[in-house]
């Protein structure tokens, strides 16, 4: 189990930002080629940890569940699909679940091993990056969400965790914790017992999302005002 805020964990917190942010500079003075090359490293980093678990690495309680399903693991396929091909929905699933989702996962890692290890770095590298992602393409590329984004990402998510709900029910796992939560602490503890935790989850990604999308829900409004405005004149 991670302790929150430790050297490690606050010094990770530290790079990943200070790397973003230069990410998010770059991205709006010289975007290119190396999107894809980031696209790459989330891969290959995502696709190391699963030859990893299959060598017999990691703990017991990671490699217990075997299949890429939780919802970092699809982020990070979707933010290097983002970044490769700049697709508007892959880009506002990206903001929308990085941001949401795996900065959560972040401040309260679920991680056992501790720096240097592979684990450790490999950890922090697959979620920074989605997060780096997602703010390389919205604030660095200025691929802002559409105005029906948010209802558009949260059927995906609904779709997709019905369909993690039926693997878990099928298999006896674990994914997404929607039958149990996570041994580290996390915003769930604090959210009830099961299932209650799952519907107050729900609601807090809902709110979320709303917040998420709201500057630029707010500067759609503003340049329709102006918009009207102007053909006033």
């Amino acid at each position: 189990m991670t302790e929150l805020l430790t050297a490690e964990h606050a010094g990770a917190l530290l790079v990943i930002a200070a790397t973003t942010a230069g990410l998010v500079v770059l991205a709006r003075r010289r975007p290119g080629l190396w999107l894809r090359g980031l696209a790459l490293i989330l891969v290959a980093d995502e696709v190391s940890w699963w030859v990893f678990l299959a060598a017999g690495g990691g703990e017991p309680g990671q490699r217990a569940q075997p299949l890429p399903l939780q919802l970092c693991d699809v982020a990070i396929f979707v933010a290097a699909a983002a970044l490769w091909t700049r697709r508007q929905l892959l880009v506002e699933i990206t903001y929308f679940w990085g941001l949401a989702g795996t900065l959560q996962a972040l401040l309260t890692p679920d991680l056992a091993q501790h720096f240097p290890s592979y684990p450790y770095l490999q950890y922090y590298i697959a979620h920074g990056g989605v997060v780096a992602a997602a703010l390389v393409l919205v604030a660095g590329m200025r691929l802002h969400p559409r105005p029906w984004a948010v209802a558009q990402v949260a059927l995906v998510t609904v779709a997709y965790t019905g369909f993690v709900g039926l693997v878990d029910a099928v298999t006896g796992s674990d994914y997404m914790y929607l039958r149990s939560k996570p041994s580290s602490p996390t915003l769930l503890d604090e959210l009830g017992p099961w299932p209650l935790y799952l519907l107050s989850a729900s609601l807090i990604g809902i709110v979320l999302l709303a917040i998420l999308d709201a500057p630029f829900r707010i500067g759609r409004a503003v340049r329709s005002r102006q918009g009207r405005a102007e053909a006033l004149r």
